[in-house]
């Protein structure tokens, strides 16, 4: 094979794994969308959006609510709602710091990720009436 026909080749693959990758990015990032608007749809709770309309779309983080479980997207908690959680998690671990406030894909309403005053991790599960359920150890 000639060294010009080597060349149209590689350059034919390269462009074609580029496209390919874009492509997948974008199916994977409306499949995202797509799940997001779904749940905001049939959520009863009241949260607000964080994103942008025409932002891309990226993989949640953990850390930082949103994610899945069960099958249920959760969706970290703002403005009165999150007040409301915040202050109940707050009276049920004293000392503790809340590091997020979401709703809860595993029985309660909403949950609060709290680290102890000793440095050890609970989750606070609240019910709609902001009562605590709850509280488990570790992340939940």
């Amino acid at each position: 094979m000639n060294r010009i026909r080597k060349s149209g080749i590689g350059a034919l693959l390269v462009a074609g794994a580029l496209t390919g990758g874009a492509l997948g990015a974008n199916f994977v990032g409306n499949a995202g969308a797509a799940t997001s608007t779904g749940t905001a749809a049939t959520s009863a709770t009241s949260t607000d959006s964080s994103t942008s309309a025409g932002a891309p779309a990226s993989a949640p983080d953990p850390s930082q609510g949103g994610h899945v479980a069960n099958g249920i997207t959760e969706t970290v908690l703002t403005g009165d709602t999150a007040t409301k959680v915040t202050a109940a998690a707050q009276q049920a671990v004293a000392g503790g710091t809340v590091d997020r406030v979401e709703t809860d894909a595993e029985g309660a309403t909403y949950e609060a990720h709290v680290t102890k005053a000793d440095g050890s991790w609970v989750t606070v599960k609240v019910n709609a009436d902001f009562s605590v359920a709850s509280i488990e150890t570790g992340r939940a």
